[in-house]
């Protein structure tokens, strides 16, 4: 880290002294022992800019204590409706990289969201946020959430078997990004196995990259074990399992929380985030205009969604 990245540390660290009690908290509570570290993650995401750095800390902050989030973890969704969740919003970690960091499966563009209320899925992606960040990385840690509240926590994005709109509209894209993010996404060929193979061993590979024919997961039915993001997989077992225990101990110390009783404001996106949405949304018109049936191919593709491993 130069010179002037060590100066904007020590600033950003003269200005935290000065937040209140309750933020002093809540920070401890998701830096977890490493509070440089999750301050250069915030500069890092601002460019070093100190003054957008922490305002964008302290809206996380703000956001984390008016909404909850440090107890997220201690109300489980009620059972039945987590498995719903788990067979529609397809996310789930495979395993670990060469490197020891998570690998995080997402299907985007099969992901249907329409099993449960939306406070579910997002009450269901912040806690795997959470449990990400407070167990696992401990142990080896939707979408405007993750990129204003859990910042530069992901080393690169790999897009794998991309239809031909996300082909079409990353070259439009991507010279709007800012090149720290343009370096991080990386969009594969096929199932890009060759490609995930230098980075991870075969076993943490998601399934749907097991296979050069699998753009869907259909080969892995939900309930199997190896598919990543059944609710039987050992990742969605481990962390339910720890949600369950969690809200055990809260309920020996205070009153119970009733199962699911989660709500959460949704943050304004960054001005820059919604025009690069608005430019695909517009690109999305455009092609629709030049291929017939072409509305059906782009359901269930997300603007701003990202993890390890997309499809």
């Amino acid at each position: 880290m130069g010179g002037g990245n060590q100066e904007a540390l020590k600033q950003l660290q003269s200005l935290m002294e000065n937040v209140d009690e309750q933020l002093k908290n809540t920070f401890q509570n998701m830096h977890q022992g490493y509070p440089a570290e999750t301050l250069i993650r915030f500069l890092k995401a601002r460019d070093w800019n100190v003054s957008k750095a922490h305002k964008m800390l302290s809206d996380c902050l703000n956001w984390r204590v008016e909404n909850e989030i440090d107890k997220v973890l201690t109300k489980p969704i009620p059972a039945d409706l987590y498995r719903a969740i788990r067979d529609s919003q397809l996310i789930g970690m495979s395993g670990y990289s060469k490197e020891g960091l998570p690998v995080i499966g997402v299907g985007v563009g099969l992901s249907t969201y329409d099993k449960a209320s939306d406070k579910y899925y997002i009450q269901s992606h912040i806690q795997i946020n959470e449990y990400r960040d407070r167990v696992i990385l401990l142990l080896t840690a939707i979408s405007t959430i993750d990129d204003l509240n859990y910042p530069e926590k992901t080393d690169t994005y790999y897009i794998v078997n991309a239809p031909y709109v996300f082909s079409a509209c990353w070259k439009v894209v991507k010279p709007l990004l800012q090149e720290r993010t343009r370096r991080k996404i990386q969009v594969l060929q096929g199932s890009g196995k060759e490609e995930l193979l230098k980075v991870m061993d075969y076993a943490s590979l998601p399934h749907f990259c097991r296979k050069e024919d699998s753009k869907s997961s259909k080969h892995n039915a939900s309930g199997n074990i190896e598919n990543c993001f059944s609710f039987n997989h050992v990742f969605h077992q481990q962390l339910y399992n720890h949600i369950k225990h969690q809200a055990i101990i809260r309920e020996s110390i205070s009153p119970p929380i009733r199962q699911g009783s989660f709500y959460v404001d949704i943050p304004e996106p960054d001005p820059d985030d919604a025009k690069i949405a608005k430019t695909i949304e517009t690109e999305f018109h455009k092609l629709e205009n030049q291929k017939n049936g072409f509305t059906n191919s782009r359901n269930g593709v997300t603007v701003n969604g990202h993890r390890n491993t997309s499809y």
